[in-house]
C-alpha cells in the first residue's frame, strides 16, 4: 500500500509563495495582512479565513489552496 502525503495549508501556502519567487512580506502586502499572519499560516498555528484563501488562491493563480 502506497501512502500519500498529505500537505495541510499551512505547507500548500509556503510551497506556492516559494515557487512564486515572493517573501512573507511581499504575499501579505499583496493580500492585505501583515507578514507575522502569513508567517502563522505558513507553521500552521493560524488559519486564513475564507476571504484570505481566496486572495491567496488568486494570488498565487492556485485553483484550489486547500
Amino acid at each position: 500500500m502506497i501512502k500519500e502525503e498529505i500537505m495541510n495549508i499551512g505547507e500548500r501556502i509556503f510551497e506556492e509563495r516559494k515557487r512564486k519567487g515572493l517573501s512573507q512580506s511581499e504575499l501579505a502586502d499583496l493580500i492585505g495582512v501583515s507578514r507575522q499572519a502569513v508567517s502563522k499560516w505558513e507553521s500552521s498555528t493560524a488559519t486564513p479565513d475564507l476571504d484570505k484563501i481566496v486572495a491567496l488562491s488568486k494570488v498565487l493563480k492556485y485553483r484550489s489552496i486547500i
